[in-house]
């Protein structure tokens, strides 16, 4: 729980320094149609915190437990991480298209909350569905002589 709280924090500093990057410079013009600036941009930052997050789950947190073959696990963490991302999504354009809540400090307040959400349910997913198989016997010469 601990590496997957350290990669998780990573990935974090990237969504939310993304989404910020975001709305203040490439997205701070864009208007309030169906998809506001807040949506857009936290599509995109949490697209790049799941590559973040893929990387480290992949080769640290979960890495003995890949009985998979990796294309088919790299669908499910997609897949996982998709609903995650429309949680985060859901919770900013509620937050602004619904409560009316259009500054950067409400928009981070419902982005965070939306990655708490999407946290606590990947959580659950990756262990359930993505990392699911049983850990590795460890063939390392070290695990060999500890007994």
């Amino acid at each position: 729980m601990i590496k997957f709280g350290i990669v998780g924090a990573a990935a974090f500093v990237v969504d939310l320094g993304l989404f910020n990057i975001l709305r203040r410079t490439a997205l701070s013009g864009y208007g309030n149609g169906p998809l506001s600036r807040a949506v857009i941009a936290t599509i995109i930052s949490a697209a790049v915190a799941t590559c973040v997050a893929w990387i480290g789950n992949r080769m640290w947190t979960f890495r003995h437990r890949r009985n998979r073959p990796v294309h088919h696990e790299a669908l499910l963490f997609a897949g996982t991480n998709g609903v995650a991302l429309l949680i985060q999504a859901a919770c900013v354009g509620v937050s602004h298209h619904f409560l009316g809540q259009e500054s950067l400090a409400a928009e981070n307040v419902a982005k965070l909350v939306g990655i708490a959400l999407g946290t606590l349910f990947r959580f659950w997913a990756y262990r359930r569905f993505v990392f699911s198989e049983e850990p590795l016997r460890d063939t390392s010469p070290l695990a060999e002589t500890q007994g």
